[in-house]
């Protein structure tokens, strides 16, 4: 089983690995670990830890800080232990390696893709529409300034250049990938994540795309379509450092994530301390967190696992969001079609993590990119969630995070969406869709009370 493990080095072996400037091996974090295979290609990533935070409220919804300082920060490795001695080596590491603190869940994660072969409703000028794209450029909402990171299969910016007829603006120096991804920042092969890059750039034309490849696959056996947890842990790793770089006053990054875990074979039971899906400790959700408070706007997927159209690889009995994809200080996003009709694939609450999933639903399933061919839709969540970060990024063009927090800004997209229930909030639709017109009206009496 892959796992990652979690490790409480000296302070100076942690500020090393926490430094972008220092290059650090698995081996200079964790020699001579009894039973597991050291993934020696995979370098070690710090991870933030929880505090208290200074003069904090208790009752407040988020009532931490994170500290990625030495004495604070645990590094992660990556690893395999044999499935036949998966129980007793977790159990048995940390007592027999006093630096090891837990043994976590590397889970498969692959893109939300979309289940049925139903034609395309509208296409992404009715998406265009529908958002107000005009109107939210008249106000200057256009995302110039904002980083829009896609994490997923790779952009191929030539293709959006071609699909959209504009140009488009690619941050080569922020993007990252993974070990052993060939291709340069904006020069993968068309599939998923040009999709997905395509369907941001709808509402922010202007936004520079990071491009963060991390479902390019390098475990035995893997597709081109999936990858591992702890790709996503270094690239969110990485997006810290980007985002701790940028002024505080103008700092805006938004990153658009249209994969998950589908299912709970690869992941450990909930309830055991390694676990991924129900587990708020576990190390990816935790640098989610520290990510968001740093001033980052995550937005998930909801998934495809609906009741009335699922996808195939939805493993779980009951509740499907689940991990990040269900963590409370991201935006998680459903799907409706361009009719405002949820679409049956789109994965209904409760969240696994975080109860009321999800927050919101996008525009999804019409026919856009043409990365998967000109009669193929733009479909799944996998399109709804990067709509809905294309329209958070053209916020932040005018409101960064100093002017509008993160939870602030997801507060806001949550009132002020069009309701579909009679109750304010439900499982399908979440809060309602999101309704651009509705936001810059509440943007613009907040920046009146300010004045």
């Amino acid at each position: 089983m892959r796992v990652m493990i979690q490790m409480r080095p000296t302070p100076d072996v942690v500020a090393a690995v926490a430094d972008p400037g220092v290059t650090t091996s698995a081996a200079d974090v964790a020699d001579r670990l009894p039973g597991v295979v050291l993934d020696e290609s995979f370098p070690p990533v710090a991870v933030p830890r929880p505090v208290p935070a200074p003069g904090g409220d208790p009752l407040s919804p988020h009532p931490v800080a994170f500290s990625i300082a030495p004495q604070d920060a645990t590094v992660l490795v990556r690893g395999e232990i044999g499935d036949d001695e998966i129980t007793a080596r977790t159990a048995l590491l940390p007592s027999l390696h006093p630096e090891v603190t837990g043994v976590f869940a590397d889970p498969v994660i692959a893109p939300v893709l979309v289940c049925g072969d139903d034609p395309p409703v509208g296409d992404w000028h009715r998406v265009e529409e529908l958002l107000g794209v005009p109107d939210l450029l008249a106000e200057g909402y256009d995302g110039s300034g904002v980083a829009l990171a896609i994490t997923d299969t790779g952009v191929n910016t030539e293709h959006l250049r071609r699909a959209l007829g504009r140009d488009v603006t690619l941050d080569r120096e922020r993007s990252w990938a993974p070990d052993g991804v060939a291709e340069a920042p904006g020069e993968a092969y068309v599939d998923h994540g040009t999709m997905c890059a395509f369907d941001a750039l709808i509402a922010a034309p202007k936004a520079a795309l990071l491009d963060i490849p991390v479902l390019r696959s390098r475990r035995p056996g893997g597709s081109v379509l999936d990858g591992l947890l702890s790709d996503a842990v270094a690239a969110f790793a990485h997006l810290r450092t980007v985002l701790e770089a940028m002024p505080p006053e103008s700092r805006a990054l938004v990153v658009s994530n249209s994969w998950g875990s589908f299912s709970p074979q690869w992941d450990f039971p909930p309830g055991h301390p390694g676990n991924y899906s129900d587990n708020p400790a576990h190390p990816f959700n935790l640098i989610v967190g520290s990510l968001e408070q740093a001033g980052a706007d995550v937005l998930f997927a909801a998934g495809n696992c609906g009741r009335e159209c699922q996808d195939r690889r939805c493993a779980y009995p009951e509740r499907p969001i689940a991990g990040a994809n269900s963590h409370g200080r991201v935006l998680t996003v459903g799907g409706v079609d361009v009719e405002g009709k949820r679409v049956g694939y789109s994965s209904q609450g409760p969240g696994r993590l975080s109860d009321r999933k999800p927050d919101l639903c996008a525009y999804t399933h019409f026919a856009g990119s043409g990365a998967f061919g000109e009669q193929t839709p733009d479909a799944g969540t996998s399109a709804a969630c990067p709509v809905a970060a294309g329209v958070v990024a053209a916020i932040r063009t005018r409101w960064p995070a100093s002017r509008l927090s993160p939870a602030q800004l997801r507060t806001l997209l949550r009132r002020t969406a069009d309701d579909r229930s009679d109750v304010g909030f439900d499982y399908d639709y979440g809060y309602g869709v999101l309704d651009t017109a509705g936001v810059r009206a509440a943007l613009r009496r907040r920046a009146a009370r300010k004045a």
